[in-house]
């Protein structure tokens, strides 16, 4: 059995990355997004994003088999599901065949090192509400609810402080 290495992305890994999404887009069930990521798209929305915390690669051998990244939240979101500020917003997409290998753990141990080193003081989970994987795997990591739509669960990790 091959082991799970992780380490920040770059925007060499979009190509991978896009197909990796792209697939479980196409699937439908485990995501809020709907249109197909390209290499710009990737690279801007999660490798090289201004609010960006972290985004990380999880690899098997030299193959990507997931990905995580984490945002800081933007203190001018207009919308009702405002996160509080000094928290961030976590993503996290693991491909298709590869759940249940640990690739969720292993990128978040990579993800919440960063998140305290960068002073985040909790993190969001939001989940679609039919995405049943998603939402027991942040269960599993220790994320609580604390908000609820028709169409989404919202959950949260308080950070603690890096020592």
């Amino acid at each position: 059995m091959s082991t799970i290495t992780t380490r920040p992305a770059s925007p060499e890994d979009a190509a991978s990355m896009s197909c990796l999404l792209n697939a479980i887009i196409a699937k439908g069930g485990t995501t809020a997004h709907t249109t197909p990521f390209d290499r710009d798209r990737m690279t801007d929305h999660y490798i090289l994003s201004p609010d960006l915390v972290c985004c990380t690669v999880a690899l098997e051998g030299n193959q990507i088999v997931g990905f995580q990244t984490l945002h800081h939240a933007d203190p001018n979101w207009p919308g009702d599901d405002k996160v509080p500020e000094g928290w961030a917003i976590i993503a996290s997409f693991v491909a298709e065949g590869q759940q249940g290998k640990g690739i969720g753990k292993h990128l978040f141990a990579a993800t919440l090192a960063a998140a305290k080193a960068a002073g985040v003081q909790a993190i969001d989970a939001t989940i679609r509400t039919y995405n049943t994987p998603g939402l027991a795997y942040y269960r599993g990591l220790g994320f609580v609810d604390y908000r609820q739509t028709d169409q989404s669960i919202s959950k949260k990790f308080v950070v603690e402080p890096a020592i």
